[in-house]
């Protein structure tokens, strides 16, 4: 076996290799970029070597600088993780000609499966169905109109080394391919090194299910079943789940057994992923192949047992796989969300900063399941602009698929995060969707159950119930300790909107709250002032609720509910109605960066009449580009930026007269 492996990877995946490492005896050496000196993958590694400035393009992706790490630190083995080099066949031809091994499938695999466009051609001649499209390179955006046109809208432009979700846009008209073409050429130059474009068909309400395979040097080949990925914005994966619950045996079979195939005609011998586009009546079409290891290869391990990192480092040291297809079995449930460092209430923009809290669920075995947080991250880290937004990836495992959501559910609420934009709060309404738990699912879900964005759910009965207690709890803690001879029995307690008289019955381990005809048992509180976290039991169920104190009264925030609420005298409620309300700030003449970044471009001057859902500006942040538009006709008045520029959120960017 191997004594010592770099890793030429960064964040939560760098971390996830050293585990593996570690429990094999095996020493890791990271290579790290400037933004990358205090991260946690550099602490955990034996060895680190300095690789140049944050931009992938300056560090991660040159090769001649992951190979003069291995040389100096004696490593016998790279393992390239996913992104950066990972699919770079030339990359897996200099580990060789280096003598160094590369922990991945070799490199006659990765040309035949790892691009995209060759991938289709090979798949083709193979007599494997593949979606319909342009299998080919395309010169310039005129081109990709006479394409697009010859297929027929809805396309996908797709970026031939993309992954991760970045290269993509869906086109449904010659507008969207005028825009989003320049805009995935540039993506794909910056992200992969790699500006060749392909265009196909883009099934509308499909399913995204992907088979994991894993290969050895000596010809065998199985696959350790599927995982559903259809829960999708912009292209990117949110929620995977394993098993896939559309699938039936009888077409998990069929599916295995193709991907099975593909495999092993193009001889491959590592971990690797067979994508598949599925349509409601279980048809199936090969999309791609990723022949790497993918983000979501947790949920297939929690149901299979079985290390997919040890098994790409054995393979790569010659071993033969430890089992044949009939040994493996599908264990129970899994599944994952990835805590994204976006804000869901604005369109899921990026959000990058410094996490000023960061305290996950624990992991391991809980009531009916199992917990497991891969992160790369710490409290007090920064997510950088310069990489991929994901802070970490949050996994559970039960027996069935309800019992796996719903430890899902209670996880979400026991992470807690703060000091930039995270997607928890949409992840935990997803869990808590009729829909979602049916199984019903389609890559347009997000688009289908959010058409207007996501603002958070509206609260149930039980909900308003909790936040309720919450802060009527919160509210006699402070004042017993600021006030304690004003601490009385009846409050006004105003959640949201709604207004309801409570009465607090006995102290000591419990509160019994009486309200609106019904008792509250509050129980098992953990919170003191100035914490974020509230933790109890209400009526016999555990909680965590996010909280913090507001200018007026408290604002709570239980999954995907977020309320402000204020718990008065009734005196003081009566003469609370009296307030004016607030009016809010006249912000239509504005067009403001929804989200820190750099200005690609700013499209307009002063004295140009602009319409309404016109492109303004282009802002780059964590290697996506993002259109941004007018969302009112108009006459430019101010541009306060220009192309180069960094930009805050919210900063103003034009000026409307």
């Amino acid at each position: 076996m191997f004594s010592k492996i770099l890793i030429a990877n960064r964040g939560e995946i760098a971390v996830r290799i050293i585990k593996t490492c570690r429990r094999m005896g095996i020493a890791t050496v990271v290579v790290y970029s400037e933004a990358d000196a205090d991260s946690m993958a550099v602490e955990m590694a034996d060895e680190t070597v300095f690789i140049g400035p944050p931009p992938a393009a300056q560090s991660y992706l040159v090769a001649d600088k992951i190979i003069a790490a291995c040389r100096e630190t004696g490593a016998e083995a790279i393992h390239p993780g996913f992104g950066f080099l990972s699919e770079n066949a030339g990359f897996a031809k200099r580990c060789a000609a280096e003598g160094i091994v590369f922990i991945g499938p070799n490199p006659h695999a990765i040309e035949a499966m790892g691009d995209k466009i060759e991938s289709k051609k090979f798949a083709t001649k193979a007599g494997v169905s593949v979606v319909p499209g342009h299998i080919g390179e395309i010169d310039d955006t005129a081109h990709a109109i006479k394409i697009s046109e010859g297929i027929g809208y809805p396309v996908m432009i797709k970026a031939s080394a993309g992954g991760g979700g970045k290269g993509i846009r869906v086109a449904w008209t010659r507008q969207d391919v005028e825009e989003g073409f320049p805009a995935v050429k540039a993506e794909a130059k910056a992200s992969f090194g790699d500006d060749r474009i392909f265009i196909e068909k883009f099934i509308e309400s499909p399913r995204h299910i992907e088979i994991q395979v894993l290969g050895d040097k000596h010809g065998n080949v199985v696959h350790l079943f599927e995982r559903e990925c259809s829960i999708q914005r912009r292209n990117q994966k949110v929620i995977e789940e394993a098993p896939s619950p559309l699938l039936d045996a009888k077409t998990r079979a069929a599916m295995g057994a193709q991907a099975v195939a593909l495999a092993k005609a193009v001889q491959y011998d590592s971990a690797g992923t067979v994508e598949f586009v599925a349509g409601q009546d279980k048809s199936f079409f090969f999309l791609e192949m990723n022949t790497r290891l993918q983000v979501e290869h947790p949920v297939t391990e929690l149901i299979t047992g079985v290390d997919l990192v040890e098994q790409m480092i054995r393979s790569a040291h010659g071993e033969t796989l430890p089992f044949a297809q009939k040994d493996l079995k599908i264990d129970g449930w899994a599944m994952e969300s990835r805590i994204y460092a976006e804000d869901p209430y604005r369109g899921f923009l990026p959000s990058i900063g410094r996490l000023v809290r960061y305290d996950p669920p624990q992991e391991g075995e809980v009531a009916g399941g199992k917990v497991r947080n891969d992160a790369g991250v710490r409290e007090g880290d920064e997510i950088s602009m310069f990489y991929d937004p994901m802070i970490s990836k949050l996994s559970t495992w039960a027996k069935t698929r309800e019992g796996a959501i719903d430890v899902m559910g209670r996880a979400l609420e026991d992470f807690h995060i703060e000091g930039l934009g995270q997607n928890i709060p949409f992840l935990a309404a997803v869990m808590d969707q009729p829909r979602f738990r049916s199984g019903k699912l389609s890559t347009n879900y997000i688009k289908d159950e959010f058409p207007d964005g996501f603002q958070g759910l509206p609260p149930s009965e039980a909900q308003r119930d909790l936040i309720a207690a919450v802060a009527l709890s919160m509210h006699r803690t402070l004042l017993a300790r600021a006030a304690p001879d004003q601490l009385r029995r009846d409050w006004i307690v105003v959640v949201g909107h709604e207004k309801r008289e409570v009465r607090v019955i006995g102290n000591g381990g419990g509160v019994v709250i009486e309200s609106e005809g019904k008792k509250l048992h509050l129980e098992g509180v953990r919170w003191r002032p100035g914490q974020p976290s509230f933790r109890g039991s209400l009526d016999g169920r555990e909680f965590t609720a996010a909280v913090k104190p507001a200018a007026e009264g408290f604002v709570v925030r239980h999954r995907a509910t977020t309320l402000h609420v204020l718990v008065l005298t009734p005196r003081s409620a009566e003469l609370h109605e009296r307030l004016p309300p607030k009016k809010a700030a006249d912000t239509s003449k504005m067009v403001v960066s929804p989200m820190p970044g750099l200005v690609v471009t700013l499209d307009v001057a002063v004295g140009q009449q602009v319409r309404s859902g016109e492109a303004v500006a282009v802002i780059e942040a964590m290697k996506m580009q993002n259109i941004i538009r007018a969302e009112r006709d108009g006459v430019v008045k101010a541009v306060n930026a220009g192309a180069g520029d960094s930009v805050a959120a919210d900063e103003v960017l034009v000026e409307f007269a």
